[in-house]
C-alpha cells in the first residue's frame, strides 16, 4: 500500500510539473502585454517589464518561474502590485471550497437516497420518475440550470437572493445548479451497482440468517455498491471546482472563479499560473484520497496491485 501512494504521489508530482510548463508557455501567447494600457506609452510599458524580468529571453523566465514555484513562490500579481498570488488564493478560495464542497455533499446525498429508493422500491412508477428525473438533470448544463433556477426563484417568484454568499439561504441556488449533474450520475450509479449487490449470494445468505431487509442493505450490500460512487467522487470534485467559475460568474460571487476570468482578461501572468497550480494540486490530491480510500475499502484492489508488483 505504500509503494502505491509512493507511486501516485509521484505520477501527481510529475502531472503538476507538465502542468505548469505547459500553462506557462500558453499564457505567453496571449498577445499584448500586462502593462499596456489605454495611454500608457511604450516606454513605460517596456521599463515596467524589465523590472519584472519580462523582457528576458523566455526560456530564462521558465527557468527563474521554476525555480521559485519549488520554493513555494507563486509571485506577484502584475495588475495588483504589492499583493502576492498565495494572498489572492487564500482569500477567494474559502469561498469556493465551501461552495463546491456543500454541492459535492447535496449531491451525494440526494443521489445515495434516491438510488437506494430506485433499487429497492417496488412501486414501479416510482422508479421510472427517479430513473426520468436523474436523466433530465444528467442533461442539463450547470450553467443553464443556474438561470433557470433564478429566473423562478429569484425573478419570478422574489423567494431566494440570485447574488452573493453572504448567508446559508445564499448557497441554495448556486449549491442546486452545480449539484445536479453529480446527483443525477450518483442515483444511477447506487441504483444500478446497489441492485446487483442485492442479488449476490451474501445478501440471500444474510437475509436467509434472519438479519432485516434494511440492515443488510446498509451493513453489507451498500459498502459495495458505494465503491463505483467513491471513484465518480474525485473528478466530480474536480468538475465542481470548475464548474463553480460559471457559476460564481452568474451569482457574482468573490471567488476563484472571478479571479481566474479577471487574471486572463488583464493577462496576470502570474495570477494564471498560480491559480491553475493550485487548482491541479487540489485535483489530484482529492483523487489520491479517493484511489487511498478505495482500495483501503476494497480488498480486491489491494490484492491486484500486489499481484502486478510480485
Amino acid at each position: 500500500m505504500l509503494r502505491y501512494t509512493l507511486k501516485r504521489i509521484l505520477t501527481g508530482v510529475l502531472s503538476l510539473f507538465v502542468l505548469a510548463t505547459v500553462t506557462f508557455f500558453l499564457v505567453r501567447l496571449i498577445p499584448g502585454s500586462p502593462f499596456q494600457r489605454g495611454g500608457v506609452s511604450t516606454q513605460v510599458v517596456e521599463a515596467v517589464e524589465e523590472e519584472y524580468g519580462l523582457n528576458e529571453p523566455l526560456f530564462e523566465q521558465y527557468v527563474t518561474y521554476m525555480g521559485s514555484l519549488l520554493r513555494g513562490d507563486l509571485g506577484i500579481s502584475y495588475q495588483d502590485p504589492g499583493t502576492e498570488v498565495a494572498e489572492i488564493i487564500g482569500r477567494a478560495w474559502p469561498i469556493t471550497a465551501s461552495l463546491g464542497i456543500t454541492a459535492l455533499a447535496a449531491a451525494m446525498i440526494l443521489g445515495t437516497v434516491l438510488g437506494i429508493i430506485r433499487a429497492v422500491a417496488k412501486n414501479r412508477a416510482l422508479k421510472e420518475l427517479i430513473s426520468a428525473g436523474s436523466m433530465l438533470a444528467a442533461g442539463i448544463p450547470s450553467f443553464a440550470a443556474a438561470i433557470l433556477l433564478m429566473l423562478i426563484f429569484s425573478v419570478k417568484l422574489r423567494l431566494l437572493p440570485a447574488s452573493g454568499l453572504l448567508s446559508p439561504v445564499h448557497y441554495i441556488l448556486p449549491t442546486a445548479a452545480l449539484s445536479l449533474y453529480p446527483m443525477a450520475v450518483i442515483s444511477r450509479l447506487t441504483g444500478n451497482t446497489l441492485r446487483t449487490e442485492l442479488q449476490k449470494d451474501y445478501v440471500l445468505f444474510a437475509r436467509a440468517k434472519g438479519l432485516g431487509r434494511w440492515r443488510t442493505i446498509f451493513t453489507h450490500a451498500l459498502k459495495n455498491a458505494y465503491l463505483p460512487v467513491l471513484s465518480y467522487a474525485g473528478p466530480a470534485s474536480a468538475s465542481l471546482l470548475t464548474g463553480s467559475f460559471v457559476i460564481e460568474s452568474i451569482f457574482t460571487i468573490p471567488g476563484l472563479g472571478r479571479e481566474f476570468v479577471s487574471s486572463i482578461t488583464n493577462r496576470d501572468y502570474t495570477l494564471i499560473l498560480g491559480l491553475t497550480v493550485f487548482m491541479g494540486t487540489v485535483v489530484i490530491a482529492v483523487n489520491l484520497l479517493t484511489d487511498l480510500l478505495c482500495a483501503w475499502l476494497d480488498p480486491r484492489m489491494r490484492r491486484a496491485y500486489r499481484e502486478e508488483n510480485v
